[in-house]
């Protein structure tokens, strides 16, 4: 069974789920949300040339003000975050470059830095901390002690990182000659904008401009999920619409519809379906079965009505005549350099395939053979490069790994190597990768003294920055001729790989 909703768990705890007698097509008077007051800066993030009419239900407009209305507060968060992060953006990238200049300094590569001075210095969290955290916040979790076990543990981890990071950094100000002239990295409004000096660390300038092209991956990010946003609320229109037409049509009112179509054809749940899903849901339901029977009863019966409207909806929807003008934001396009990394295909292809990877990833090790696929069916068209993001905070074995694939292909062996860590993803300790480098006949002492060393610290670590500068967060994450592909099927990634050889054909 499904995990329970954040919503329906928090109607739980509260003991006031109820259901809604009528969907809002069939309510008289649908009261208004209450919005947060818009935000006081502009986000400069929204898609230039929105149109203002966003489709048609059988003829019927349905404009932007119709979509947006709705979910004002929600896009005003989302916003938000996007001029919080503005705020933010110059001051992280001080931080880094204090980082690197000092790493240089020592004569350090930037990744054993940041282990010395920071990594070294968090506090493992302890199981005692992780289920403290989880009592304190378990009304907005979703899942049981043991489900979010690990995570727990991971964000713990993380936000001491976080914490040691800022100590280290802010010594390091302390230290040197930082100017920070404009803490507020508003988007530039022209190429002399883009120029303007936003702050100095010593002889070295950061601009506006640079500001603003780190921000690229958030507010493409912030793009898709308010496109998300307007498409479910589009939705919700189309089905009030076309459901407010059929009871027309029948010479009804909506609310005897709902009653008709919907009420009527929904089986009433019993007692032992909701002790049923009770069993199934005891870790994050609080309260005894009798305490919270009735409540689940009205959650099962409104799922039933949600079952019999969907029907009904996708029946009427058979027939219906519907436009949808709102498109997909056009993905940032990034320069991600593909010299030194691990490489398969023609050097002349015209189309490349950069896929940020982590070998302990479970959908790394399903994509790889897809890619290798697209790349034999392409042929000199194509070209595969792989760069490292290993999920250090989830992945204990992601990291050394990484390394050690380096290692290999020091020695010509990196595919082969690479299959055999996807292949055993549940053994890249030590020696299991001594193991691999052994099957795959490398030179053992080499290997080792690669390993041992962090002769490739730097290089991983390297990849795992560019990684963020290109929006990167999870994996794996592939990118077609500099453009992100969000879906990792083959059929998206070869129609990504089509229209980019139609672009680069029509040059």
């Amino acid at each position: 069974m499904k995990k329970l909703s954040l919503m329906l768990l928090s109607l739980l705890m509260c003991g006031n789920l109820a259901i809604a007698a009528m969907p809002s097509w069939a309510s008289q008077t649908p009261s208004a949300a209450q919005r947060p007051p818009a935000p006081a800066v502009e986000c400069a993030c929204e898609v230039k040339g929105l149109p203002e009419v966003y489709g048609t239900v059988n003829g019927v407009k349905i404009t932007a003000k119709d979509v947006d209305d709705p979910i004002k507060d929600k896009i005003q968060q989302l916003q938000a975050s996007v001029i919080e992060a503005r705020k933010q953006q110059i001051n992280n990238m001080v931080d880094a470059k204090l980082i690197e200049a000092e790493a240089k300094k020592r004569n350090l590569p930037a990744a054993k830095l940041i282990d010395l001075e920071i990594t070294s210095k968090v506090k493992e969290p302890t199981e005692s901390e992780a289920s403290a955290f989880y009592e304190q916040n378990k009304d907005r979790l979703q899942g049981s002690y043991a489900q979010l076990h690990d995570e727990i543990l991971a964000y713990l981890r993380a936000q001491r990182h976080d914490i040691e990071g800022k100590r280290y950094t802010t010594r390091l100000r302390a230290a040197s000659q930082v100017k920070v002239l404009n803490s507020i990295a508003t988007q530039p409004k022209d190429e002399a904008d883009r120029a303007r000096v936003v702050a100095t660390i010593g002889a070295e300038n950061i601009t506006l401009g640079d500001a603003d092209r780190a921000l690229r991956p958030l507010i493409f990010e912030y793009q898709e999920k308010v496109l998300e946003l307007r498409k479910a609320q589009f939705d919700v229109i189309i089905n009030d619409l076309l459901l407010g037409q059929e009871a027309q049509k029948r010479k009804i009112t909506d609310k005897q519809l709902f009653e008709a179509e919907v009420v009527a054809k929904s089986k009433k749940p019993t007692e032992e379906e909701a002790k049923k899903f009770y069993d199934e849901n005891t870790a994050q339901i609080p309260g005894t079965f009798a305490e919270t029977k009735d409540q689940i009863l009205k959650y099962l019966q409104q799922q039933e009505y949600q079952k019999a409207e969907d029907e009904l909806v996708k029946l009427i929807r058979k027939d219906a005549q519907i436009q949808v003008f709102l498109t997909d934001p056009d993905p940032p396009v990034y320069e991600i350099a593909i010299d030194d990394q691990p490489t398969k295909g023609s050097a002349s292809a015209t189309v490349t395939i950069v896929e940020f990877t982590d070998f302990q990833c479970p959908s790394c090790g399903k994509t790889a053979p897809v890619l290798d696929e697209i790349v034999k069916e392409y042929g000199d068209k194509v070209k595969l490069v792989v760069r490292d993001f290993p999920l250090t905070q989830i992945h204990a074995y992601a990291l050394k790994a990484a390394e050690a694939a380096e290692a290999a292909r020091e020695q010509g062996k990196y595919w082969e190597y690479a299959e055999l860590l996807f292949k055993n993803q549940e053994k890249l300790d030590a020696q299991s990768l001594l193991a691999y480098a052994n099957q795959v006949g490398l030179d053992i002492k080499k290997f080792q003294e690669a390993i041992t060393s962090g002769k490739y610290l730097e290089k991983v670590q390297r990849d795992v920055e560019d990684g963020y500068k290109f929006g990167v967060t999870g994996t794996p994450t592939l990118f077609v001729n500099g453009k992100r592909v969000k879906d990792k099927s083959k059929e998206t990634l070869k129609a990504a790989i089509d229209a980019a050889l139609r672009t680069t054909a029509a040059k």
